[in-house]
């Protein structure tokens, strides 16, 4: 039983079939999305669904642009086409045990995938194809080989090199020791130009585009998802609020420091009180002077602020409008610098009784980049920190929505990155332990499990880089595949991390293992940059069922 291309074609067109009238049941159900809230269960699955299918179509894309150019090896294409039966399967099944709640009943299932698409489906996710993939991914001890142009080869190559010697050594140390990102990283990174990997040249960055950012990333997240992968982030984050709506002279002060490294952010939106709904802000700014200086006072306290300490300056969506009923109109972006801390706790002062106090959370994984909780009181920023000048007044829900995407966007990478260092370490741990007198990647489960991890991460990275490219066209009409991107890739990365460990056996609960570090990282994923049932419901399930 040999699973072929044409049964991934089959069984995607299946599956696409099966979404069409998922999909449009769902519309018909919620209103064309108008009452998602009415049908939040239903809504999550075919927005989950939707994204798998987006994920298979763009594996076997990348598949056949590898035959194109003459690089399809037998294992990549063994690999895509069991990524694609993996992602079809869960799509079948998600959207059967959904038929009845959508009024579609067994019949769609059936029609969609017949006894012999069925068939297709087995081949493509059979023991054998998982095994095989799996003994492949034990002997090349699970190494990264998608294939890329020369310019992005380039770019992982020497992003892998530096990670490898300079991050990789110190990951551990900065986890259990709970430390603050060491400061030559951020003045290597700088210097490799890490920060300004989408900022255009004309403010001081390289503009390499999206997909070169999300490699980087990817990368930097294998070696150290808190150390250095998420290092980017939060400058990538502020630039796209600043490119979106800043006043050319905030682009050309604020964006050759960011790109620099000489300035470093956090982003400051969630409160307290205040997750998810963003519109609901309730901290602070009223107009005011000091010293004769026209501006803000800051008054109010701010939640889950990764890398506030180190940060010299903060991104903060704060209520310029009192009226609550205003909602997220009433909301405006400011630029708001600080002092640099490398403490778990620090206090800055301003001369007029300007005071920011802030604490980081003690957490479970994640460790070196700190988030903190942060209180402003009085705390003054000139005029011209609002972003947009006047002219941004009101509008700093938008501009972080659009900088948010971006952070989705780089959060899939960080979720590629993490799932990939689980696979390595896995390999490696699997080949090198021996039980019953042989090597256990000898062990037909470890090969169909290994098998799986691999086609899984396929399948994330797939979408994950096919969001890169498209947000390099439209980034505001790729946001929701961005969206389906960090859905995806955060979601594997538990997965593979988990079963990784579980390869480890007692080990795995060792901290004298990485492994045991990816999977405490990993549990984050899917809740900062957008918590997953928000996601699903209110990116991705508003973008698939809106009219």
């Amino acid at each position: 039983m040999t699973a072929r291309l044409e049964d991934a074609r089959t069984i995607l067109a299946a599956g696409s079939k099966l979404l069409a009238a998922a999909v449009a049941a769902a519309k018909s159900l919620t209103g064309n999305g108008a009452k998602i809230d009415d049908h939040q269960v239903v809504t999550e699955r075919v927005a989950y669904a939707a994204t798998e299918a987006v994920a298979a179509h763009e594996t076997l894309a990348a598949l056949e642009a590898w035959q194109a150019e003459g690089k399809a090896t037998p294992m990549r294409e063994k690999t895509a086409i069991a990524a694609v039966g993996v992602l079809m399967r869960n799509l079948r099944d998600r959207l059967s045990a959904a038929a009845d709640d959508l009024g579609i009943g067994d019949a769609a299932v059936e029609a969609a995938f017949p006894e012999a698409t069925r068939a297709a489906l087995r081949r493509a996710t059979a023991e054998s194809l998982m095994r095989e993939i799996g003994a492949h991914v034990a002997a090349t001890r699970g190494a990264n080989d998608w294939v890329l142009d020369e310019m992005h080869e380039q770019v992982r190559d020497q992003v892998r090199e530096f990670a490898a010697a300079e991050v990789m050594p110190h990951a551990e140390h900065i986890h259990r020791t709970d430390a603050t990102i060491p400061e030559d990283f951020i003045t290597k990174m700088a210097e490799l130009g890490f920060f300004g990997l989408s900022i255009p040249e004309a403010y001081g960055g390289v503009e390499m585009g999206n997909l070169a950012m999300i490699l980087t990333t990817e990368e930097l997240s294998r070696a150290s998802l808190a150390a250095a992968g998420s290092l980017i982030t939060r400058p990538e984050i502020l630039t796209k609020a600043l490119m979106g709506g800043g006043t050319e002279e905030q682009k050309r002060y604020w964006l050759p420091r960011l790109a620099s490294g000489e300035i470093m952010a956090g982003i400051s939106v969630t409160e307290p009180d205040i997750g998810s709904d963003v519109a609901g802000v309730k901290c602070r700014a009223t107009r005011g002077q000091v010293d004769g200086v026209d501006g803000w006072l800051i008054d109010g306290p701010k939640a889950w602020c990764t890398f506030a300490g180190r940060a010299n300056v903060l991104a903060v969506l704060l209520r310029t409008d009192p009226d609550p009923s205003k909602g997220a109109k009433g909301l405006s972006l400011f630029v708001v610098p600080k002092e640099a801390s490398r403490e778990h706790t620090f206090e800055c002062k301003q001369p007029h009784g300007g005071r920011l106090v802030g604490k980081a959370d003690a957490t479970p994984g994640y460790r070196g980049m700190h988030s903190y909780t942060l209180n402003f009181e009085s705390w003054f920023v000139p005029a011209d920190h609002l972003v947009g000048g006047d002219g941004g007044e009101g509008r700093g829900f938008y501009l972080q929505m659009a900088g948010f995407a971006a952070g989705r966007l780089q959060t899939g990478g960080r979720g590629c990155g993490l799932a990939q260092a689980a696979l390595e370490e896995t390999a490696l741990y699997v080949v090198d332990r021996k039980q019953f007198d042989q090597p256990i990647s000898e062990f037909q489960l470890t090969q169909y499990t290994l098998g799986h991890m691999a086609a899984e991460i396929a399948g994330a990275r797939a979408i994950t880089y096919a969001a890169a490219r498209a947000f390099d066209e439209d980034e505001r009409a790729a946001a929701p595949l961005a969206a389906q991107a960090k859905l995806l890739a955060c979601d594997v990365a538990v997965s593979t991390t988990q079963q990784g460990q579980l390869m480890h056996g007692g080990w795995g609960y060792a901290e004298e293992y990485p492994i045991s570090r990816y999977v405490v990282d990993a549990t984050v994923l899917p809740i900062f940059e957008g918590v997953k049932p928000i996601l699903e419901l209110k990116v991705i399930g508003r973008a698939l069922l809106g009219a």
